[in-house]
């Protein structure tokens, strides 16, 4: 029988759900492979064509992997809180389980009919209760603890608490807020419960404080900085503003220099690595306190001085402004009546733009004059204070010196504002290249007078800690993470407020359920959504009425796949100790500064309280490419008035006519070809459309864009395997191009694949297609072409080059078709090889070739022979006369009078000869022969 895939992938996908064919366990005698995806959110619209590529390269390397005698785990789940349920439920009433539910269930059928090894029994939900009561206990662990810079880790609260008891805050080396008090034990124990636990709170891992965010009026929450573009929201383009509120967030900067030295041991892509690099930013300066002038005496000022971080303490002498935060705590006790109009205004202007707009603009000068001065702690300068939008509060300390000699970005704010431009060296250049290593001494001071960049830079920072005014400091860009929306399908988080301060609820009380509420959206008096909850309240305060961001779930998923139905632990110790970590992780490289930093910081803290044994989470990681859309596009026709009319023009003739071009869908075009009947039915302003034509065909052009449904673009793996099965889909999508690159879908090359696969099981069968496979030894041209991609395809497997593999695959099929093998032995160790790309009809053919029943899961990859590789014949080109004339194939190990010998009683070479007796024959061995005559 033909190629009946429709049939073959039903049955196996049926055996593989039946037998719980991929079920890994947590202990065996083989060694562990743990191969991962990043979860899907589950959204309404389903899977595209684009979504599955990283998931059938994962799957393929998983499949291998089994073959290869290791005991695989490759789970699967969904990262199903999050905001587009959310909008559902507001426009809708609708509750968002019920909307992921929906979903999810599309996943599932969608991911099942590709036909993925998942270990469907370990699936997570991250919106499931008895998945996020998990989340609530690792956010009680970190609030529970603090980073100690002693051991260089996360400690206990308690052992703080401990201290405080036996020797106040002496002593004590702990990342946590700037303001912190200094006390004695017996001060300590003398305060009340609610002064000791407002302390502890600015030590603690995960806390509250009032933070610079990203709010989003309509949606009514706070958006992280990748869901906000141009100021608006990422989801329905809502306006962004930055507004100062009091939420919870996490310490993650605790880890930052262990977050850089991970990067070190983890086999992750340069570039991504990178990112994290840069986003977090290790910059090594000092900090200096610039004390205010005497002429600003406001009364409410809290500090006597504004501090700034600088890489470049030694260009002190040439700051000629200090700039400062919009939203720095100082600037309305810094603005000077006279000022305020300008300050509001300009803050009012700020707050359109997001923090990663304010990051990238180079090239826009504002910024507003507060009045106020402070004084250079080393000359006495008297120095104006500004605020600009290019310096974030978050970043350092929230100002910086400006210096307009030595930075490009200040020298331009100087040049706007007339502002004193102040040379620090005896060579200036006033430009982006000034730079005090390459152009000279500086001049500016007794102490620094002479000296080159090293010796100034130690000299300065000597000079400001003998002041009291500075010190050398490490800084990093990056910042605390905030952990709270104001959503409320998220993670409750389990915390009960007493007046203003913050405590857990009992661990024992775990999962706090997400209440049922009437609405959505946030209260008449701007409350979160959970504020509409009734009856939803602590014995001893009010619940937190946020919800835990959507990264909270996602950022440690993988230790619950290794024991997914614990309910005393989030995974057991021993399947903690057994697999230990993920061995190949593959995603997304957007999620570079969010997910997967976050996914490193908490799974480092879970290793510092002994939860888990490894430092890092993923040992491999690749970034699949995009799959692009492919865009149609037709042409309407314009008439003389200007008006789009109801004729399109083939592409081919729209240099003869005036058109506008319209995007079509992609799933009414095949191989650019335009199917006029469905193109009038598809919008009812079509029905009468005409058309002018190219050799009685619509031509419709093309351009490659982002998949999307607003492009018409979007292809649908359903209709795909449908028409040529999943195991054509798998292969196709392998055979774009390599995984790590992005590239065009063009549905007009399936149809190659799928003829491949045809020809591929015509091997097993006669002409009336009968399956007919030999017993009889295979020849030495059989065995090469099998050994050829054995050798091939596990070389290309294990470097993820699956995009040569394919072309290999149709390679050694057109070998052994042109042969007419049908030997057992070759065909059986093919079927192995293919089975990773091409499951389905691999598990049939290995049933029909006479297998014991089970799956082709169970067997062992072909081991390769060299043998048979070996070259023991050559064909000797044989020139006559210098001119090629024919080739003789030979022994390699033939000596060369036998050469010579066999040479000239070829039939071929005879002929050639005509009866003429050779001058000379000239035979070098491997290589040529040439024959004078």
């Amino acid at each position: 029988m033909d190629y009946q895939f429709k049939d073959i992938e039903q049955k196996w996908q049926q055996f593989w759900a039946e037998n719980k064919t991929f079920r890994a366990e947590n202990k065996t005698s083989k060694p562990k492979y743990y191969v991962l995806d990043m979860f899907p959110y589950p959204s309404g619209a389903g899977l595209h064509v684009g979504h599955p590529l990283g998931y059938i390269a994962s799957d393929i390397f998983a499949r291998y992997k089994r073959l290869k005698g290791f005991n695989v785990l490759h789970p699967m789940g969904y990262d199903s809180f999050g905001l587009p349920a959310e909008q559902y439920a507001i426009q809708t009433g609708q509750h968002p389980s019920i909307t992921t539910e929906a979903n999810i269930a599309t996943y599932r059928r969608q991911l099942d009919q590709i036909g993925f090894s998942f270990d469907w029994e370990r699936e997570v939900r991250t919106s499931s209760p008895d998945y996020y009561k998990w989340t609530q206990w690792i956010f009680m662990q970190l609030f529970n603890s603090y980073y100690d810079k002693d051991t260089d880790k996360a400690e206990s609260i308690a052992k703080l608490v401990a201290h405080f008891e036996a020797n106040g805050s002496a002593g004590i080396s702990a990342v946590c807020d700037e303001e912190i008090l200094s006390f004695t034990a017996e001060e300590w124990k003398a305060m009340s419960e609610q002064q000791q636990q407002a302390e502890l709170l600015k030590y603690r891992l995960t806390y509250l404080r009032e933070s610079t965010v990203n709010w989003c009026p309509a949606l009514g929450t706070v958006l992280a900085n990748d869901e906000v573009k141009d100021g608006f929201s990422e989801r329905g383009g809502y306006p962004v503003e930055q507004k100062k509120m009091m939420q919870w967030s996490m310490r993650i900067t605790a880890y930052a220099q262990r977050l850089l030295e991970g990067l070190d041991t983890i086999d992750w892509p340069e570039p991504l690595k990178e990112m994290q690099r840069n986003w977090i930013g290790k910059s090594v300066g000092a900090s200096v306190k610039f004390p205010f002038d005497k002429t600003t005496q406001h009364s409410t000022l809290t500090t006597n001085y504004i501090e700034v971080f600088t890489t470049r303490v030694d260009t002190i002498f040439g700051v000629s402004f200090l700039v400062i935060a919009p939203e720095h705590e100082l600037v309305a006790e810094l603005t000077t009546p006279g000022q305020k109009g300008d300050i509001d205004a300009y803050i009012a202007q700020t707050k359109n733009k997001s923090e990663l707009d304010r990051m990238a603009d180079t090239k826009t000068v504002s910024g507003a004059f507060t009045g106020s001065y402070v004084t250079n702690p080393l000359n006495g300068d008297k120095i104006p204070v500004w605020i600009a939008d290019y310096v974030l509060a978050g970043y350092g300390t929230g100002a910086v010196m400006a210096v307009p000699s030595g930075d490009q970005r200040d020298y331009l704010f100087a040049k706007h504002f007339n502002l004193p431009i102040v040379p620090i060296i005896d060579i200036q250049k006033i430009d982006d290249e000034a730079d005090p290593t390459k152009e000279g001494k500086y001049i500016n001071s007794d102490f620094m007078n002479g000296l080159g960049y090293k010796e100034g830079t130690a000299a300065v920072i000597a000079k400001l800690e003998e002041l009291g005014a500075g010190k050398a400091k490490v800084n990093f860009r990056m910042r605390d993470a905030i952990f709270g929306r104001q959503r409320y399908w998220g993670e409750p988080v389990p915390v009960y407020f007493k007046g203003d301060l913050p405590y857990l609820i009992d661990e024992r009380h775990l999962p706090l359920l997400l209440p049922e509420i009437d609405k959505y959206l946030p209260t008449e008096s701007g409350e979160p959504p959970l504020g509409r909850a009734t009856d939803w309240k602590h014995p001893e305060g009010e619940y937190e009425l946020s919800t835990m961001p959507g990264w909270a779930g996602s950022s440690w998923y993988w230790y619950r796949y290794m024991d997914a139905h614990n309910d005393k632990e989030f995974a057991s110790r021993e399947a903690i100790e057994y697999w230990k970590d993920v061995d190949l992780y593959i995603g997304g490289s957007e999620h570079a500064t969010g997910h997967l930093l976050y996914s490193r910081f908490w799974n480092k803290f879970l290793k510092d309280i002994g939860k888990v044994v490894e430092e890092e989470p993923f040992k491999k990681l690749i970034n699949q490419g995009m799959i692009q859309g492919r865009s149609n596009f037709v042409y309407r026709l314009i008439d003389d008035e200007g008006r789009g009319t109801n004729t399109f023009v083939s592409h081919g003739l729209i240099k003869g006519y005036k058109t506008s071009p319209l995007h079509v869908d992609v799933n009414i075009v095949e191989n650019d070809v335009l199917n006029l009947n469905k193109f009038k039915a598809w919008r009812d302003d079509f029905a009468e459309a005409e058309f002018i034509l190219e050799n009685g065909k619509y031509i419709c052009g093309v351009e490659v864009e982002k998949m999307s449904k607003s492009k018409f673009n979007v292809v649908n793996p359903d209709d795909l395997i449908a028409r040529y099965g999943a195991d054509t889909l798998r292969m196709y999508e392998m055979f774009l191009g390599p995984l790590e690159q992005s590239k065009p879908w063009n549905t007009n090359g399936i149809e190659g694949v799928f003829k491949f696969l045809r020809k591929f099981w015509r091997l097993f069968h006669d002409a009336e297609w009968n399956f007919n496979v030999s017993n009889e030894a295979p020849t030495k041209a059989e065995l090469k072409s099998l050994h050829k991609i054995i050798k091939k395809v596990e070389e290309d497997i294990e470097r993820f080059s699956f995009n040569t593999s394919v072309s290999s695959f149709m390679i050694a099929v057109n070998e052994l078709t042109d042969l007419k093998c049908n030997k057992r032995a070759i065909l059986q160790d093919l079927v192995v090889v293919l089975a990773p790309y091409a499951p389905h009809i691999c598990e049939e053919l290995w049933v029909l070739l006479g297998n014991p029943a089970g799956s082709i899961s169970t067997a062992a990859y072909p081991k390769f022979n060299p043998d048979y590789l070996v070259e023991d014949e050559f064909s000797y080109p044989v020139s006559i006369n210098g001119k090629m004339k024919t080739n003789v194939s030979l022994s390699l190990t033939m000596e060369t009078t036998d050469i010579e010998t066999a040479i000239l009683a070829n039939p071929d070479v005879q002929k050639y000869l005509d009866g003429k007796t050779p001058k000379k024959l000239i035979v070098v061995k491997g290589r040529i022969v040439n024959i004078v005559i």
